[in-house]
């Protein structure tokens, strides 16, 4: 099992791919990282937000899903480490969801097992998936009892 990050949007940026790289390739099973991009909506508002969020329900199975959101909990790394270590453990894929600039509809956040804020202040979603890159990397090395992260 790994971690599948789904995220509204267009290809990486150059400095992003180049920041997501360097953490990417320093990731070992389970906490390895795929990404897969979902095309923005051409609507606007709730209509892009429901289309988007559509796009992004069907793109789910039996995984762990933790939903990106400012509103949602903000924890720790070392909790995140091991929020993301139960479902690795047992057997169970974790997808992680970016929605859109209309954000995701109810749908999305009552099928998200975590709903998970980086912060109270929103970014643009190409900083989102470098701070996720980065977070993922961070959690590996706690889980492993490595000295990356210090207390």
């Amino acid at each position: 099992m790994s971690i599948r990050v789904l995220a509204v949007g267009r290809k990486h940026e150059a400095w992003v791919a180049e920041g997501i790289d360097r953490y990417v390739k320093r990731l070992k099973k389970p906490f390895d990282l795929s990404w897969q991009l979902i095309p923005h909506s051409a609507r606007e508002h709730d209509a892009a937000r429901k289309e988007e969020s559509e796009r992004l329900l069907v793109k789910l199975s039996n995984d762990f899903v933790i939903l990106l959101d400012e509103r949602g909990k903000a924890i720790d790394s070392p909790t995140l480490s091991r929020t993301l270590l139960r479902p690795l453990e047992a057997s169970r894929g974790i997808t992680v969801i970016i929605g859109g600039a209309y954000g995701v509809d109810q749908q999305v956040h009552d099928r998200a097992d975590f709903v998970w804020s980086l912060s109270p202040l929103v970014f643009p979603h190409q900083l989102v998936r470098l701070i996720l890159a980065e977070q993922v990397y961070r959690a590996q090395e706690i889980a492993g009892g490595r000295s990356y992260h210090h207390e």
